[in-house]
């Protein structure tokens, strides 16, 4: 019997549709399960695939069946679950055997876990997977951290079974030791932002226009046929549109307003800030997922306050709902301009040198964010190699035309009470990265007059401090 290309560990949802993929691909694949019983339920279920998978009994029969050098994916709950099974690996392994963790991983983690392994003459990757479990099963976005020798293991298996656009794979590698996970991070720092926005407009919709579930789903469906097309806004018509079998009614009225988060968009934002680059689209998204969660004492607070809702007042529904879907796509542009400059930065900061375009492009097919948006920003980076989208010629010509519709937007809801923390952020970070001269020179001479910390001077070299010691004296006696 031929050996397995690949292995995999964990045969929960991910792990058993990323197997089946595997298997319908023509690969045979290793599989374990610490419960023995779900491995062989998925085999059993596999159809005429089974032919292709290798129950394994234990880690040692794991090793034995696969083909040196032996690439063997992770894939059960993050932390510490995953270094108890490296740990369980490492003196089982030989040389050159790659260990792939293809959870959602803390990028420092992955990082840790390179490092350890690093002497150990095993390698390791860490994978970033976007696209759920229809994903994993038929098609997801793989962006892979590690040795590029590593890489070129996986690479006929992994570009087999991810998404393709256009007959292209959406696999690729992104650079050493944390640079996937990094990037998944990111991808989903993105998806929050992008995910917040898309909510806060059927807010504007629903209780500002007074619009039904139903009509509101018929406008994500026209939007999705033009430049908004994407996965995100195509779901958002479809659940808008499911009716709840036991009560009658949208099951989107029926859903607590609730939000979870398993935590890489707070990653996400964490990481914006150790890296000092602006992220506020992103953030706000997160703290949204936060304040949504506070659900008793948002409900208190309503009663408290009694401030009315108050309707949107436009002379034509048609205009306003093109305002908000110039909003939408303004909105869009900064968190995407947000995601991308954090990983410039990150990467410098790293020395990963991650392939920008070539991240976009991989995000067009398979991956939560997949959008026709991803196209132009994949041709920016192939002409510019970096730099912030804002500057990008078609997206300066986009911010052109729809900037007046985002600021429009959020000066009316700010007007009638409705939150709009993400699009409003995403204002804010147009506005201010466009100022040449902004207000920060307050803060810089406030700083310098309590905390001596300095400031420069216009058209001059150098660190300079004010004449405060006078001014404050002044201040006292005029008190």
């Amino acid at each position: 019997m031929s050996q397995a290309e690949i292995g995999v560990i964990g045969m929960g949802v991910m792990g058993s549709n990323l197997a089946l993929n595997i298997a319908e691909k023509g690969f045979k694949v290793a599989v374990w399960n610490r419960n023995d019983a779900v491995m062989r339920d998925v085999i059993r279920n596999a159809g005429p695939l089974a032919a292709n998978f290798t129950a394994c009994n234990t880690l040692e029969e794991l090793k034995a069946a696969i083909r040196p050098p032996r690439p063997i994916i992770i894939l059960i709950k993050a932390g510490d679950p995953v270094d108890q099974v490296i740990a369980q690996l490492r003196p089982l392994l030989e040389g050159h055997d790659i260990i792939i963790d293809a959870g959602n991983a803390n990028f420092r983690d992955t990082m840790r876990r390179f490092d350890a392994l690093k002497d150990s003459g095993l390698t390791f990757i860490g994978m970033g997977i976007s696209g759920g479990e229809e994903g994993a099963r038929h098609g997801p976005s793989i962006m892979v951290g590690g040795k590029e020798s590593s890489w070129h293991r996986v690479e006929k298996v992994l570009t087999s079974i991810s998404a393709k656009y256009k007959g292209q794979p959406c696999a690729a590698y992104m650079g050493p030791n944390g640079a996937g996970h990094f990037v998944k991070t990111i991808h989903n720092g993105i998806e929050y932002g992008d995910m917040q926005m898309i909510s806060e407009v059927y807010g504007l919709m629903r209780d500002g226009l007074g619009m039904k579930a139903a009509e509101i789903a018929q406008v994500f469906g026209t939007w999705n046929k033009g430049r908004l097309n994407s996965y995100l806004v195509e779901i958002t018509q479809t659940v808008l549109s499911v009716i709840d079998a036991k009560a009658k009614k949208p099951l989107v009225d029926i859903i607590v307003d609730k939000a979870g988060q398993k935590g890489t968009g707070k990653w996400a934002a964490i990481e914006a800030q150790n890296l000092a680059v602006n992220a506020s689209a992103i953030e706000a998204a997160v703290d949204a997922r936060i304040m949504s969660s506070m659900k008793d004492e948002r409900v208190k607070a309503d009663k408290a306050y009694k401030i009315p809702k108050k309707k949107i007042a436009v002379k034509s529904h048609a205009a306003f709902l093109r305002q908000l879907e110039g909003a939408l796509y303004a909105g869009k542009i900064a968190a995407y301009a947000q995601g991308f400059a954090v990983m410039e930065t990150a990467s410098k900061e790293f020395e990963w040198n991650l392939p920008l375009g070539t991240i976009a492009s991989i995000w067009r097919e398979g991956c939560i964010i997949r959008s026709q948006f991803l196209g132009e920003i994949t041709k920016a980076f192939k002409k510019s190699g970096g730099g912030n989208l804002l500057m990008a010629p078609v997206f300066m010509t986009m911010m052109k035309k729809d900037h007046a519709s985002l600021r429009a937007v959020v000066a009316l809801s700010a007007s009638s009470g409705a939150p709009a923390p993400a699009l409003s952020n995403a204002l804010s970070y147009f506005d201010g990265y466009r100022q040449s001269r902004g207000t920060a020179n307050l803060i810089q001479a406030q700083r310098d007059f309590f905390g001596a910390h300095g400031f420069e001077r216009s058209g001059e070299q150098g660190a300079f401090h004010g004449p405060w010691s006078k001014a404050k004296l002044k201040a006292q006696s005029l008190s």
